[in-house]
Order: structure tokens, then sequence, then C-alpha cells
């Protein structure tokens, strides 16, 4: 296993800016047969502006389960794919875990590059404590989301969220309740690109501020405090 070649790189794309891409990333991009891309118009616009022509398949959430074992087949003969998502590190809220399973499963070997992602960036900018977090992702939209909200309490790590721009004043007014309202949190949306904006604030503070905007736009990373338990006295 150790002396096969790679099949399957996992390729972080820039999530605003087109700079955040690597040397390392555009060459692999240049020597692979084929591109799997979420989205083929949004990778293919980035292709364009990296000077590169490559076949471009397409592989996202709704077709992986349908796809994935034609494009293992086409590994297994030797082919070389990059995995691309339409914005950072494939396989984080997006595709990408479903193809790696199956080819470590079949001793195919996979390279993930380092690059790109949200949460980092969102964690490091909250000022909160990055040595112990949980990254939670999306909550969920309706079943269980109450449940996965209560399980969170006791949380001491700090608290990484993806949210979408319509649920963010929900999530925020929940996470208030639940938390309680001194609780800190930080929100950050358009990251690298031309309005990127970092809100910080008590929960109730965030979800006041969000509340009483027009419109609000972007991805957006939640990271928020956890919990501190009080030390017993001696």
């Amino acid at each position: 296993m150790s002396d096969a070649p790679t099949v399957l790189y996992l390729v972080p794309t820039p999530i605003g800016n087109l700079e955040d891409i690597t040397l390392r990333a555009i060459r692999i991009l240049g020597e692979v047969d084929v591109v799997l891309a979420e989205d083929t118009r949004t990778s293919g616009r980035l292709m364009q502006h990296l000077g590169l022509k490559k076949p471009l398949l397409s592989y996202h959430l709704h077709n992986e389960h349908q796809t994935v074992q034609r494009i293992l087949d086409r590994l297994e003969k030797g082919e070389k794919m990059a995995l691309v998502s339409d914005a950072g590190t494939p396989g984080i809220s997006d595709p990408g875990f479903l193809l790696v399973r199956e080819c470590l499963a079949k001793g195919l070997k996979v390279e993930c590059l380092p690059g790109a992602t949200a949460f980092v960036p969102a964690l490091l900018k909250s000022g909160f404590g990055a040595e112990r977090f949980t990254f939670e992702g999306f909550l969920p939209v309706k079943k269980g989301r109450q449940t996965r909200l209560r399980e969170l309490t006791a949380e001491t790590r700090t608290m990484i969220f993806y949210e979408s721009p319509h649920r963010i004043v929900k999530t925020l007014e929940q996470l208030a309740e639940v938390l309680g309202p001194e609780r800190l949190a930080s929100v950050s949306r358009e990251l690298t690109k031309l309005f990127e904006e970092t809100v910080n604030g008590t929960l109730p503070e965030l979800a006041a501020n969000f509340a009483g905007r027009t419109s609000i736009k972007g991805e957006i990373v939640l990271v928020v405090q956890g919990h501190k338990e009080e030390r017993r006295a001696d």
C-alpha cells in the first residue's frame, strides 16, 4: 500500500480569495486525469483562472452514491483524480467521506493536501481558546436539534458551527436559551472576501445585531466559548 501510487487527491480550494491556493494544489490539478467537482461551473471558473484544462466530472451530495462505483472502477484502472468542493477542503461538510472510505477499503491510495478551510481562521479570530475545540458543523435543522443543543450545555471546549444566513439569528437565539445569556460567541462571515466581517459578543447581543440587519449574506462560521466550570474551594 505504501509504495502504491496515489490515485485520489483531496484538494482544498479557496473559500473566497483566489490567491489562497497552494502551489502544490495547482500542480496536482494540472497532473491528474480528471477533476471531481461539487459544481462543475464553479470549479470550471477556478480552473480557467489557473490556466488549467482538465475533464470535470460532477460529484456531489445528491449523486455520490450512484457514481462512486464508476469512479472506483476508473481509479482501479490507474486513472488519477482530484476531488474538489466549491470552496474549502472536500469532506468537511461537503462530499468526500464516502469516496475516501471506499478507496481505502479497496487499497487505493488517497492523499489530502493542506489548504483553505473556513473554521480555522474563524476560530483563531474569535479570541477563544484553540487548544481544545470541537467542530460541530451544521446543527440539525429540525429533528434532533433541541437534543443536540442540550448535549452541548456541558461542553467545555470551544464549539464551532457552520450556519446559513437565514438561520443564524434563530441559532443564536436558541443557543442563548440553552447555554445562557452570558455565553460569549463570535460570528465570522465572508471570510477572505472583500466584505469579511467578524463580530464578537454575548449570544443575545449577536442575535440582536443580526436580527436588526435588512439582509445577511455570505457563508457563516459561528464560534462559541465553551462552558467554564467553577473552581471548587479547597
